[in-house]
């Protein structure tokens, strides 16, 4: 990340999804290879005045990610780093057991964030209506193999 930060000009998405580490090991195993911590402690060096932004995205799961402890910690764990956080739907799967957060809950913790000096946005979602939006075409091509 650190010569992707030097050598482009490019604006960085960081995929974040819980602000504690064990969680975010559930949700995205690559936490143990690339922990959040040091993404967050290389972000703090970089200089990013220069037109680049940050970002985070993070998903909203009903019950997993979405409480008042999160929204405070998120607070917590982005402190000093000039950044945006994209609050993201996530979009039903057969085969999770995961759903969505509701939009209560989505403004809330956009609100509170935002209450607390991190711009945040929740995503407009397309294509759910079509199985498209994403992470939905590459689960209906694991369906699609399973049933040939």
């Amino acid at each position: 990340m650190k010569i992707f930060l030097e050598t482009t000009n490019c604006h960085l998405a960081v995929s974040l999804h819980s602000p504690f580490a064990e969680e975010r090991l559930k949700l995205m195993p690559i936490q143990k290879a690339y922990p959040a911590e040091e993404i967050l402690k290389e972000l703090r060096k970089h200089d990013f005045s220069h037109q680049r932004r940050v970002s985070f995205e993070y998903i909203m799961f009903d019950g997993l990610n979405d409480s008042l402890r999160h929204a405070v910690e998120m607070v917590r764990i982005l402190k000093g780093i000039d950044c945006r956080v994209n609050l993201i739907r996530f979009h039903a799967i057969p085969s999770a057991d995961l759903k969505t957060s509701n939009e209560e809950k989505m403004i809330f913790f956009r609100d509170y964030l935002t209450n607390n000096g991190i711009t945040t946005t929740i995503r407009k979602s397309r294509g759910e209506d079509i199985f498209a939006a994403c992470g939905m075409l590459s689960t209906m091509e694991k369906q699609k193999s399973k049933v040939v």
